[in-house]
């Protein structure tokens, strides 16, 4: 049945891959099951309630992308969305959440609508093979350093939300046992030993407990109650105009966070062809439905992440992966406790880290980093949007303001050196729909 389904021998794996692979997945992402909670609290929505919705929209999102895409790639509340949601959206409606899920319904709906007509299928096949190649690489960047930061290895000493910017207290205990995570999962990828992420990361978890870093508060637990946030999103109360540029900056931000998550792990997974990502439509539906039914749940926008990577680095290949991680994500539910100490976060200088997550995720960045080699660096027309992309993505630590850099200065070097015919006319399109958003949203 497993072979019907998935392909496993035509892709290369086996069962026991995939489920080494889902798992290690969640394992990196799981921080989103507590996270998500914490973030959506400052809006006024109940904890309990947010975590259960968190968990089962991203275990019905990882669902569909196993069996309308067959991908190892994860999905869940996205991180950025989720304090847009909070910080900005809902304080400017005065804590209306509700609201604020409804205009997260609607972008939702307006991709379901686009996925199924195949238009942001269309936006992935007209990025230029080069640009491709730049987005996996920026998006290794921002892996990478984001690890990093999260392992408190680098910091930034200006005490601000950003990407770091000097080297953190090399002596705190909690970094110390980072620096272990890094070494553990550097040798052991180094001698090929399957699953090496998995096992560094639970390496870490067990450190930390005899450290004291970590505390172990029990296995099981009874899952809160949905009922605070279900069905709540109100969405009559979003079309009204005031609300129409959050609409569209919830959307705007979902496509090319979509897009480029599934660009950097379709090539790393070697899922990407000349003409673009086989079964994307799927894959984008998935995305899409999911973020729907996080508004209907009680959670802000289910978008694919990133952290695939680390399960795509230990052998994934299928959608059988995804499988293990929505059922990872379901029990989750029930296992919180244990979920919560592995993915458990500790404060150093007032800032959080996750000594135990942020190792697994410095080494699949550095493992992305390699399409660095596939880039055309001798053609300035491709080097430079290439080289801005990878370095915007990276110091900003925003996918979207990268790839606009790169269509921006892709576009304009291939007109002035008369070679833009070779541009697809959506690309421009874009391009000056970046211009526009950088003058009158940031301007």
């Amino acid at each position: 049945m497993l072979e019907k389904f998935f392909k496993l021998r035509a892709n290369g794996t086996t069962v026991g891959t995939e489920v080494v692979g889902g798992a290690t997945t969640f394992m990196t992402l799981s921080y989103i099951v507590f996270v998500q909670p914490i973030v959506l609290s400052g809006a006024g929505m109940d904890q309990g309630a947010v975590m259960v919705a968190t968990c089962v929209s991203s275990a019905i999102a990882c669902l569909l992308m196993a069996f309308l895409a067959n991908y190892p790639i994860a999905l869940a509340p996205a991180m950025g969305h989720n304090f847009y949601f909070a910080v900005v959206v809902a304080t400017r409606l005065n804590g209306d959440w509700q609201t604020a899920l409804g205009a997260v319904m609607i972008s939702g709906a307006l991709f379901v609508l686009l996925s199924i007509f195949g238009v942001r299928v269309k936006l992935i096949s007209i990025v230029p093979e080069s640009l491709r190649h730049a987005i996996a690489v920026g998006i290794g960047l921002l892996i990478a350093l984001y690890g990093l930061q999260s392992s408190g290895i680098l910091v930034n000493t200006g005490g601000r939300v950003g990407p770091p910017t000097g080297i953190g207290s090399l002596s705190e205990p909690a970094v110390l046992l980072a620096i272990f995570g890094l070494a553990a999962v550097g040798v052991l990828m180094a001698l090929r030993i399957k699953g090496a992420i998995l096992i560094s990361i639970l390496l870490a978890a067990v450190a930390g407990l005899f450290m004291g870093i970590f505390e172990y508060e029990g296995t099981v637990s009874v899952p809160p109650s949905v009922a605070p946030t279900l069905f709540r999103f109100d969405i009559v109360g979003a079309f009204k105009l005031g609300l129409l540029d959050v609409i569209f900056v919830f959307f705007f931000l979902d496509l090319f966070d979509t897009i480029g998550t599934l660009i950097a792990v379709g090539e790393q997974g070697g899922f990407m062809k000349p003409e673009g990502l086989p079964r994307a439509r799927q894959a984008l539906l998935s995305d899409a439905i999911g973020t729907v039914a996080g508004a209907a749940l009680g959670t802000s926008t289910v978008t694919s992440y990133v952290e695939s990577a680390s399960g795509i680095a230990q052998g994934a290949r299928t959608g059988l992966a995804s499988v293990v991680t929505a059922a990872l994500m379901l029990l989750a539910l029930f296992f919180s406790p244990l979920v919560k100490m592995v993915s458990a976060g500790h404060e150093v200088g007032g800032v959080m880290i996750y000594p135990a997550i942020g190792p697994a995720l410095v080494v699949v960045g550095a493992i992305i980093m390699s399409s660095c080699l596939k880039i055309a660096w001798r053609d300035m027309t491709e080097a430079l949007p290439c080289f801005l992309t990878i370095t915007v993505i990276g110091f900003t630590m925003q996918i979207t303001e990268g790839i606009a850099f790169g269509f921006i200065t892709y576009s304009f070097l291939k007109l002035i050196t008369g070679r833009g015919k070779k541009v697809h006319w959506l690309l421009y399109l874009l391009s000056v729909l970046f211009i526009l958003r950088f003058v009158f949203l940031q301007g």
